[in-house]
Order: structure tokens, then C-alpha cells, then sequence
């Protein structure tokens, strides 16, 4: 356990106070992520778990984007809240509130968490455990995972490597659309945060990450972190946001977030389509493909778009 100072002890025993209360308010629930100390009853460094300070989760909120989002290895939650608050107030009146799901191994951390953002799903489970496909495919995947060769259960389906950033990034590869990440600068295949100018650098380690994988890093929408380098809890670690598009990677092209039959159900009921006549077309397309469709043929049903009107595809 780390040894806090006077006044991190004080703020932490009063988050902790705080967490004691069944709902949080909002200023509430900030004081409890930028006070809450992962040294002060876990011996966070053989873990590898250092929070993200709250304003470099502000910063990395801007290149989350994307639809239902999962955080892995999230903590107590920094980059969930401010991913979930940053499209909260950027979205319009009749648009949903972003969902997003947050896996985190440690127990500890998830009791926190479901006060800090109870409007997440919190699973308590390893990552590498975890199967993650029974969860749906996302449209962002996020992560400030444990650095370097930290201790793990497994491993990512494709990376061979140590460096543990890069099996959750791995991981995230076949789950998500889109990722944006915090891993050590050293580990991103560039330079831009505390030095002059923007410069590639590529390790051999992250030439075998791409190569195993097809995953290729960029730099997000320009953050500074070594702006927040002395925010950190207990360390000063020197990192990049690093972002993926994964539907790029050969083995992803042609999947889509939305199934085809989701969609079209979707469609059909906002336009008032009853249930089942949405399922004798299904039925009649499945039969079709089945066994094969003439191009001169009618098909059964009526138009399956009869009933769409402006929606309807031109012909």
C-alpha cells in the first residue's frame, strides 16, 4: 500500500464518507474520483492500477466517440463518467443516453464504481476471463489498461507479446468498431506528448503488435498528456491516447455492428409494420435464400417495403 500524505489521506477518508451515501450527486461523485486513492488499501503497483486523473479523462473523452461503448480494465470508472457525461450534453433531445458496459476484475473497484456511474453496467470479471462476445458488439472500446509486463490470467487471441496494453487493445479488436486508448508513450508508435514536435517512433514491440494483429495505432485529436503527468496517484508515467479503427483490419471488413434482421425490424416497426407480418417476411427471405431466388420470380408476400412509404427505396 502506498504511504499518503496528510491531506490525500484527509480527501480520502472523505470520499470514502461520501461512498457510504445511496446516491451521489454529481460534484459528489468527481470529488469521489479525484480523491477516492487505489494505494490507500490495495497494493496498487504490482497490479499495475493507477486511475486516470479526471482532466486527462476529460481530454480523452474527445476521441471516445461512437455508439454503445465498453470500458475494459475501467477501475472506478474516470474514463466511463467522462465518456458517459461528454455525450450526455452533447446529445439532441430525442437521442438515447449513451450506454456503456465496464469490465473491471478488482471487487473494491466496482463497489466505487456503481456509485460513480451507476448509470453504466458494471461487470465484475478479468477481461481475459471474460467471454466478451456474449456481450454484444460495440461501436467503441475503451481502455486505460495495466502497462507493460503486469501480471495476467491470458492473453489477447493473436499478440504473443509482454506488454499488456496491447492484448486488451487485441481484444478490443474483435468486439468493437473503434478504440481509443491510454498506454505508456513508449509503447505508441509516435512521440507527441512533452516534446516539441509530433514524430513517429516505432518500437519492435508494437511492429509485432501490428503485424500479428493488422492493428495500426494513430494519434487521437492532439492531447498534451504529459500536461497531467504530475496528477497521477503515485506515479508520473509519460503516455500517449492512441486510437484504432478496427472495421480497417482486414478481418473485420464487411462486419457490422447492426444485424441485418435487427435493421430491418428496427425500420419496420418505427413505420408501424406489425410483428407478424415482420415475421412471415423473414420467414419468406430465409426460405428464398435457401433455396434460391429466380430473377423473374414474385415474391410471396407483398413488397416488403409497401408499408415503409417515404422510407421506401427507389426503384
Amino acid at each position: 500500500m502506498a504511504k499518503l500524505t496528510k491531506a490525500e489521506a484527509k480527501a480520502h477518508a472523505k470520499a470514502v464518507e461520501l461512498l457510504k451515501k445511496d446516491i451521489l450527486t454529481y460534484d459528489e461523485r468527481v470529488f469521489v474520483l479525484d480523491n477516492w486513492h487505489e494505494g490507500a488499501s490495495h497494493i496498487n503497483g504490482s497490479a499495475g492500477a493507477f486511475f486516470t486523473p479526471s482532466g486527462l479523462a476529460g481530454d480523452f473523452a474527445i476521441d471516445a466517440y461512437g455508439g454503445r461503448t465498453i470500458d475494459l480494465c475501467a477501475g472506478i470508472g474516470a474514463l466511463a463518467f467522462h465518456v458517459y457525461w461528454r455525450a450526455h450534453y452533447a446529445r439532441g433531445r430525442d437521442e438515447p443516453q449513451k450506454e456503456i458496459v465496464c469490465i473491471e476484475r478488482d471487487p473494491a473497484y466496482v463497489e466505487v464504481a456503481r456509485k460513480v456511474l451507476p448509470e453504466a453496467q458494471w461487470i465484475c470479471a478479468d477481461v481475459f476471463e471474460l467471454d466478451l462476445s456474449s456481450l454484444g458488439h460495440f461501436g467503441c472500446a475503451i481502455a486505460n489498461p495495466p502497462f507493460g509486463a503486469t501480471p495476467r490470467l491470458a492473453g489477447g487471441p493473436r499478440y504473443t507479446g509482454r506488454s499488456f496494453e496491447f492484448h486488451v487493445i487485441d481484444i478490443a479488436s474483435g468486439i468493437a468498431d473503434y478504440g481509443a486508448f491510454i498506454i505508456p508513450q513508449a509503447s505508441a508508435p509516435f512521440q507527441y506528448s512533452g516534446v516539441q514536435c509530433y514524430r513517429e517512433r516505432k518500437s519492435a514491440d508494437y511492429l509485432k503488435f501490428t503485424e500479428q494483429t493488422g492493428i495500426h495505432l494513430e494519434a487521437g485529436c492532439g492531447v498534451d498528456c504529459s500536461f497531467y503527468r504530475d496528477t497521477w496517484k503515485g506515479v508520473a508515467p509519460n503516455v500517449e491516447i492512441v486510437c484504432a479503427n478496427f472495421e480497417e483490419i482486414p478481418r473485420n471488413k464487411g462486419r457490422s455492428s447492426v444485424q441485418p434482421e435487427a435493421e430491418l425490424r428496427a425500420l419496420w416497426s418505427k413505420n408501424g409494420v406489425p410483428v407478424d407480418r415482420q415475421d412471415a417476411i423473414i420467414r419468406e427471405v430465409e426460405a428464398k435464400a435457401r433455396g434460391g431466388i429466380r430473377s423473374d420470380e414474385r415474391p410471396v408476400q407483398a413488397d416488403l417495403f409497401t408499408d415503409l412509404g417515404p422510407f421506401a427505396p427507389k426503384r
